[in-house]
């Protein structure tokens, strides 16, 4: 399987995520719904605080990804969805895709922001689809 990493020169060079991702050869694609912020009993973590919420959102794609037998350098397009989106939310959310992607080629993403998500006081839902070997 070959991984390729576009950022044409016909595009704005972006921080913190790739513009194309390319993947050629025999590879296992995994899908993982969108994580949200609760613990593994189903329990809301960092109410109100949306640095911990993509903190724990992000736990949770890693341990589904560990399922699945891949790793977040696996991941090739990410989809993010944050409650009542500002700005000033955009740190926050570029400092978890560090500590999630800390080398290589971050993949394809996409951010939304939304009006609400599937239970009262989640806010931010993280989904990916990953390429394995």
């Amino acid at each position: 399987m070959e991984k390729k990493y576009l950022n044409p020169d016909t595009l704005m060079t972006p921080r913190g995520f790739t513009q194309v991702v390319t993947v050629a050869g025999a590879s296992k694609l995994v899908f993982i719904s969108g994580q949200v912020a609760v613990d593994k009993e189903g329990k809301l973590v960092g109410p109100g605080d949306l640095k911990a919420q993509i903190r724990q959102a992000a736990s949770n794609l890693k341990a589904a990804l560990t399922a699945a037998g891949a790793t977040a350098a696996d991941i090739v397009k990410t989809n993010t969805y944050i409650v009542n989106y500002k700005q000033a939310d955009y740190s926050a959310m570029r400092e978890a895709r560090a500590e999630l992607f800390p080398e290589g080629d971050p993949p394809a993403s996409t951010m939304v922001g939304v009006t609400s998500l599937a239970v009262d006081g989640l806010m931010v839902e993280m989904e990916a689809i990953a390429a394995v070997r």
